[in-house]
């Protein structure tokens, strides 16, 4: 164990603890990350310094995995294992991914895994954030040609106060949770949701967790030095200058008239002819080098069309760094949905449906915190045909989930409490065109989609993603980005909110990083232009509609005693069944004794209600009942007032004249106004009177409805006259 080394720094409240040397000394480079009682361990490997060449993308693939043994449980289900990874994984692999993966050599193409796995999680201390830390370790001490080693913290903002690297009970009474990855000099990942934050308080976050960033930094550096690997030596790809300028011969004259071909789809079609002729003018002189040849055009196509935003301040699409694509809005556009809207920027095109559920229709998610209900969905769909391809369907990708989970924090803060309105909400977003920034296209249809089924959402929201193009000491930040842009571009940051503040926030670089200058000014024109897409929404729907649509469930909830649950529910279900079948209404129990009654038609909640209050109810003294005697003694009559609860009339309490027989006054299945003169406090029986509910009635206090005759129901007034035997009544 001499080769065990550990490194502690203070990291949150406690201590983060990185060590090396004693777990997985098999793969290039192994790191477990300790945080409390939140264990953690990040391993990666290359292949076999065999590459692929074919590969035009980093072939690394980040794999994060929870282990239910982590927090001391047994999976559900039939097989009792893990299985696939779960939305909170996928959405943790992708957080790892984001930053590292820009940081790896230009065209590296050797195959790499990050696999980390999640030992121990003490419901205290997030498991993210060492996970990301751990991976980075992990590459930087290995063989691996991972040189720049980045950081990662969490900021959270109580009260006026700032948290570093909070506890989960923390974050929960934080108004925003913003977790940032960085180098040594400079942020490269963002990412955050918060209740309507001003900018201001996400830069201060912001400069916190970068300060903290370099200290951790530092600490890897320290690693490197005492226990790294020699790196391999990545056999860098050498251009040939030859060919290259070939390529821009043929290419540079033909750029002006491909700039200024502004339809992405137009554009598309010009440069693959263009390639074409390219590719068959070099054929003789360079067989069988196309890959090559489309390569170096694609370099240079971007480095001309970086030149033009940077010198003419000119974009792909004409327009100017600040502009905005026109923006058309279209609410209540299908018939079915409880709410839908179509929203369209430019070429990007996304159209949201709301549906509204029952508590009943909640997500159960099953994770290391146990098992929780989520009332709010939002799910991104992007098939094929909105950037015109023909592949087949699959089911959601990380990108699909990432994306969905980001619109669906920035609308998260808007919707109402349970109590206002308790509803599930399920919003799904079908991306119909796309050119650039579909997720935050997705969180303003999905606003106006909230709004349209009338929701009480607080604030309309709405989204922009911010471009950037560096060159030296040049920036151009962008409004508003389109594809091509995101694609050639160093930035791609979105920012969600309302008109008071950010709820959400993502920022990804393709260089290692932006420094606080850009931050600030991104966040300045990100603010501007946010505002501005408010206002174009604002004019075809400003705030929810008053009502639900006529097809939409309504629901109200009442709430009953906790010992009434089973009285309500019945044996096997049998009364609660029952009131459904007879209301055509949809009911959930809850433990609490919440009772959530749903239905389009008014009257059949009212008689669901009705029904469940009198089941519910208590008997209360002093009220006078109209009862239906249910079984006669020589000394009284049991009288059931509530449903499933009855009380003695004792014959000294049938009339104001002595009483003979009970049967004189009242048979089985009779009705009998009664009074509650007594409840015994221990037993709960109930002891009623006919005598002071009809002493009531004569002073004009009871109920104001006589009594139904019945066959053999005697007189309830004490002065009629009594039936001798054989008269009718």
């Amino acid at each position: 164990m001499s080769d065990v080394k550990r490194y502690t720094l203070p990291y949150g409240s406690g201590e983060l603890i990185l060590e090396t040397g004693r777990l997985a000394k098999q793969a290039n480079g192994a790191v477990l990350a300790q945080w409390g009682g939140t264990f953690v361990l990040a391993a990666t490997v290359m292949s076999d310094f065999t590459k692929n060449e074919d590969w035009d993308f980093i072939p690394l693939t980040v794999d994060y995995r929870e282990k239910y043994y982590a927090s001391g449980r047994i999976p559900g289900g039939f097989f009792k294992r893990e299985g696939r990874p779960g939305i909170s994984e996928t959405l943790r692999a992708r957080l790892i991914d984001r930053p590292i993966r820009p940081l790896f050599p230009e065209r590296f193409q050797y195959e790499t895994q990050i696999y980390v796995t999640i030992l121990s999680m003490d419901q205290e201390h997030p498991p993210e954030l060492p996970a990301l830390i751990a991976s980075s370790a992990a590459l930087y001490i290995s063989d691996i040609p991972f040189s720049t080693p980045i950081a990662a913290c969490r900021v959270a903002h109580i009260g006026e106060e700032f948290v570093l690297n909070p506890t989960f009970q923390e974050i929960e009474q934080s108004d925003l949770d913003l977790m940032a990855a960085g180098t040594k000099d400079a942020l490269c990942m963002v990412e955050s949701g918060s209740k309507e934050v001003s900018e201001e308080i996400i830069l201060k976050a912001l400069e916190m967790a970068q300060e903290e960033n370099r200290r951790i930094v530092e600490v890897q550096e320290q690693m490197r030095r005492e226990c790294g690997k020699p790196k391999f030596e990545y056999p860098v790809i050498k251009i040939d200058d030859a060919l290259y300028a070939e390529v821009e011969k043929l290419l540079m004259p033909q750029l002006p008239g491909i700039h200024a071909t502004y339809d992405k789809q137009e554009r598309k079609k010009a440069q693959e002819k263009l390639m074409r002729e390219i590719q068959e003018a070099l054929a003789a002189s360079y067989a069988e080098r196309e890959k090559e040849i489309k390569l170096y055009a694609d370099k240079i196509y971007a480095k001309d069309l970086r030149r033009v935003i940077l010198k003419d301040k000119v974009r792909a699409d004409g327009r100017k760094w600040e502009d905005i694509r026109p923006i058309s809005c279209e609410i209540d556009c299908l018939p079915c949905p409880h709410g839908a809207a179509i929203f369209t920027r430019g070429q990007t095109q996304v159209l949201a449906t709301v549906t509204l559920g029952t508590p009943d229709d909640r997500q159960m998610v099953d994770d290391l915190m146990g098992v929780t209900e989520r009332a709010f969905m939002m799910h991104y769909n992007f098939p094929p045909y909105s950037v015109g391809e023909c592949r087949r369907p699959a089911g959601p990708g990380r990108r699909e989930i990432g994306h969905g989970m980001l619109a669906e924090r920035a609308i998260f803060p808007l919707i109402p409490e349970n109590e206002k309105f308790p509803y599930t909400i399920r919003i799904v977003t079908e991306v119909l065109e796309s050119n650039g920034s579909s997720s935050m296209a997705s969180v303003c249809a999905g606003s106006l989609a909230l709004m349209d089924a009338g929701v009480p959402i607080t604030s309309p929201v709405a989204g922009i993603a911010m471009g950037l193009v560096k060159e030296g000491d040049e920036v151009a930040i962008l409004n508003d980005i389109m594809g091509l842009e995101d694609h050639l571009g160093d930035m791609d940051f979105k920012v969600a909110g309302t008109s008071a503040g950010i709820t959400a926030l993502q920022m990804d670089m393709k260089t290692s990083g932006i420094s606080f200058e850009v931050m600030k000014q991104a966040m300045s024109q990100a603010k501007s232009g946010r505002e501005f897409i408010l206002q174009e929404m604002a004019k075809v729907i400003a705030e929810p509609r008053e009502d639900l649509k006529p097809h939409a469930p309504r629901i109200q909830i009442l709430r009953i005693p906790i010992d009434k649950i089973g009285e309500l529910i019945g044996p096997g279900g049998k009364v609660v069944k029952d009131i459904i079948e007879k209301t055509g209404c949809k009911i959930d129990i809850e433990d609490d004794g919440s009772v959530y009654i749903a239905s389009t038609e008014k009257t059949s909640m009212e008689k669901a209600i009705e029904m469940i209050t009198a089941r519910t109810a208590e008997a209360e003294m002093d009220k006078t009942y109209m009862g239906k005697v249910v079984r006669i003694t020589t000394f009284g009559a049991f009288v059931e007032i509530l449903p499933g609860k009855d009380g003695l009339v004792h014959i000294s309490e049938m009339d104001f004249g002595r009483v003979a027989k009970v049967e004189d006054v009242c048979q089985e299945g009779d009705t009998l106004l009664v009074k509650v003169i007594g409840i015994d406090p221990i037993s709960g029986k109930i002891r009623l009177s006919r005598k002071a509910a009809l002493k009531e009635k004569e002073m004009g206090t009871g109920p104001k409805t006589p009594p139904k005759r019945q066959q053999h129901t005697k007189s309830e007034y004490r002065w009629a006259p009594q039936p001798k035997d054989g008269d009718k009544e």
